[in-house]
């Protein structure tokens, strides 16, 4: 568990050059990215994870994460549009990050905070709704929905399995306007709530192999808690 001053915020999902450059100019946000010259992907997340640890400000923000590769494998272990695919591709990178976190290469953030921008008009007017000021449960609410079912992301391994291990660890802004991005983001940063931290790595990756990712689509509750695979899904 990190001990630090700052509160440490991976930034997932797509994050455009813009947002971090506008991010970058409030006085309690200090962002940190990957080395460029790192080419292995888990290594330089882990960098620059570390590099966090050290900075001052309230919030530092990341935007590689350790974990991006067994996300990617997991989304793509659901992704039927290209043919049945199994599990070999999540386990390799699940067992490569296992190893890096056992060998103390990273640690957690304190936060995931998910980025997506709505695809459907409903959606965005939701969005802007969302917006507002206002209930902040309420908010987050129904932007963890909002960004479950209309980013066009499909299944997601930080809001289903790692929202399902510790829900206030994993928040999302569903941005409806590029113009208002920095400001929703800013506002998600300040309404995070404390609650337990993380699990071991190996009971997240166990969380995500038994978690049935079609329950993203039916609501707030499915997002709670994970559901077990049904026979001859990806996961059982």
């Amino acid at each position: 568990m990190r001990r630090d001053s700052s509160t440490v915020v991976v930034l997932v999902g797509e994050v455009p050059a813009p947002l971090l450059t506008e991010l970058a100019r409030s006085p309690n946000v200090s962002l940190v990215r990957p080395p460029e010259e790192e080419q292995d992907g888990l290594t330089a997340a882990a960098t620059a994870l570390g590099q966090a640890a050290h900075r001052a400000s309230p919030f530092v923000l990341v935007t590689a994460d350790p974990l991006a590769e067994v996300a990617a494998q997991w989304r793509a272990m659901w992704d039927l549009s290209a043919g049945p695919r199994g599990p070999a591709g999540f386990e390799a990178r699940a067992a490569e990050a296992l190893s890096a976190w056992r060998a103390g290469r990273f640690e957690f953030p304190d936060y995931y905070l998910v980025l997506a921008p709505v695809r459907t008009s409903a959606a965005r007017t939701s969005a802007a709704r969302n917006s507002a000021p206002g209930n902040t449960a309420a908010r987050n609410s129904a932007a963890r929905n909002s960004a479950a079912r209309n980013s066009g992301t499909g299944p997601d391994l930080y809001l289903g399995p790692l929202r399902a291990a510790r829900p206030r660890r994993v928040e999302a802004v569903v941005t409806a306007d590029e113009d208002g991005q920095a400001s929703q983001v800013l506002q998600a940063l300040r309404a995070l709530q404390h609650g337990p931290w993380w699990p071991p790595l190996d009971e997240l990756i166990d969380t995500a192999r038994r978690f049935f990712a079609g329950g993203l689509a039916e609501g707030e509750g499915t997002l709670a808690a994970p559901t077990i695979s049904p026979p001859g899904k990806p996961g059982g």
